[in-house]
């Protein structure tokens, strides 16, 4: 818990012009846990503050360490961060406030709190492979998540961004990231149904992320997302106009980075953005020059944000909601998109629907073979890069290297094994008793998100994830 402090303390994390996002499928139920805790915490911290509290937490808290070694946060505060959340480092608001203020300041933080976490294990069995529990248990915990958003009133923060991005980044195509993402959608749509819920009360609560690339396809890929989803929303599910709303990010295409001629990058990027602006996108990450070969440098970064500050602010045409609407490219495009997504729809139908499409691995296997496509296309100059296969420098345009790599220093790492021990030890007991409570609530199939919010104040990620293993099941590949 205590990294997930470092992490996010000094954001005013209930402030409704702050929203975090945070990429995690394996660990995401733990995760979400914690950032919720954080977050709880933090207002807690200026409950204290506010009411002038301090002296008396503070003899709390030397009574609850008493022989204990203190977590504290060590090296100096990053620029811009005050601090907020760090008077509780290894403590809970629940440890040191009377039950119905803490329970008062939880109720409406996780209701105002704003976020979005990936958890979509779906795309993960796909096309990437961070998948750690079985995806029938996987899909029960996202399940969970939203079980409890719905109980909870949480209304502002994504249960899941169902993600075609990293689909594309495996290799797929515009259509098969489109298609297997909506899909992917439609399965979590079915789920949750199944286990009673009403598709007004968390359809909201789902978004999409898809990624950008050079194909004349990706000009419309938003617009056909909405088209289809609204129609099945309203149609097949009866769901309300809210609820038929898609909303989705872009981000501009890792895989189309090459480490040759590497400041053209910047050009290809530039020209995504305005793609995925063009196509109305809800939010937009536009990738570093220099992703292609290294960790992105406060430069490289700077220049990543000027490219969607110079179109916000300086590009008269994207001022206009949107330029390209009745273009007869756009609408063509637009139909026969939609058309080559019912195609595969159909194909996934075949095989049982996406989870069984995904025990012969049709989804994988698909996107390995548009990968090796793309390759080999690339590899032979029928498919133009400039200054990686055609147009090359008087040099040849040789791969770069990176200049500079960022990495943890030693004492960061060590110091981060420190806490971990120090709050295994700390909290050996509460653990303990409350992993025991966790796994018998996964047997009993009741809302494991709820537990995890308990077990999550006294538990490390690695605790709960070894508890729920053998509950739950490690996830293992088909072959």
């Amino acid at each position: 818990m205590d990294d997930a402090k470092k992490l996010y303390s000094g954001f005013d994390l209930v402030d409704p012009k702050t929203s975090v996002s945070m990429t995690i499928n394996g660990p995401a139920p733990m995760l979400v846990g914690y950032f919720m805790n954080v977050a709880i915490d933090q207002q807690c911290e200026k409950y204290i503050l506010e009411n002038g509290l301090e002296d008396e937490v503070e003899a709390k808290i030397q009574e609850i360490y008493k022989a204990k070694e203190r977590v504290k946060y060590i090296g100096d505060l990053p620029e811009g961060n005050n601090g907020l959340g760090l008077m509780l480092l290894g403590l809970t608001g629940d440890q040191v406030l009377p039950k119905e203020v803490y329970e008062k300041i939880k109720t409406e933080t996780i209701c105002r709190v704003r976020g979005t976490v990936q958890a979509d294990m779906l795309k993960e069995d796909q096309a990437q492979n961070t998948c750690i529990f079985s995806i029938d248990f996987a899909l029960k915990m996202m399940g969970d998540i939203q079980e409890y958003f719905i109980q909870n009133q949480v209304r502002n923060f994504y249960s899941v961004s169902i993600s075609g991005y990293h689909i594309a980044e495996a290799g797929a195509n515009p259509i098969s990231q489109l298609a297997f993402t909506l899909a992917n959608g439609f399965t979590l749509v079915e789920y949750y149904i199944s286990r009673g819920m009403n598709v007004d009360d968390f359809a909201p609560n789902l978004s999409f992320f898809f990624s950008n690339g050079m194909d004349p396809e990706y000009t419309v890929i938003g617009r056909v997302a909405r088209i289809i989803w609204a129609k099945a929303m309203r149609y097949l599910y009866k769901a309300n106009e809210r609820s038929q709303k898609l909303k989705y990010h872009i981000q501009t295409s890792g895989r189309s980075l090459h480490a040759q001629e590497i400041e053209f990058n910047d050009i290809r990027t530039t020209l995504q953005a305005l793609t995925g602006i063009y196509d109305n996108c809800n939010s937009l990450h536009t990738n570093a020059y220099d992703e292609a070969i290294t960790t992105p440098t406060e430069e490289s970064v700077r220049r990543a944000m000027a490219i969607q500050l110079i179109i916000n602010n300086e590009l008269g045409l994207a001022k206009n909601q949107n330029p390209l609407q009745g273009a007869f490219i756009i609408d063509e495009l637009t139909e026969l998109v939609e058309e080559a997504v019912m195609m595969e729809f159909d194909r996934l139908t075949e095989r049982g629907g996406v989870l069984g499409a995904m025990e012969t691995m049709y989804q994988r296997s698909k996107i390995q073979s548009e990968s090796l496509h793309y390759e080999s296309l690339k590899h032979n100059g029928k498919l133009p890069i400039i200054g990686v296969n055609t147009f090359l420098s008087s040099e040849g345009s040789p791969t770069v290297q990176p200049k500079e790599v960022i990495r943890s220093d030693e004492s960061e790492k060590e110091n981060q094994v420190k806490f971990k021990e120090m709050i295994q030890e700390n909290h050996k007991e509460q653990a303990e008793l409350a992993l025991s409570k966790l796994k018998e609530t996964a047997l009993k199939n009741e809302n494991i998100f709820a537990e995890l919010m308990e077990v999550c104040k006294y538990c490390t990620l690695g605790q709960i994830t070894n508890a729920l293993y053998e509950v739950g099941g490690q996830y293992r590949r088909n072959m």
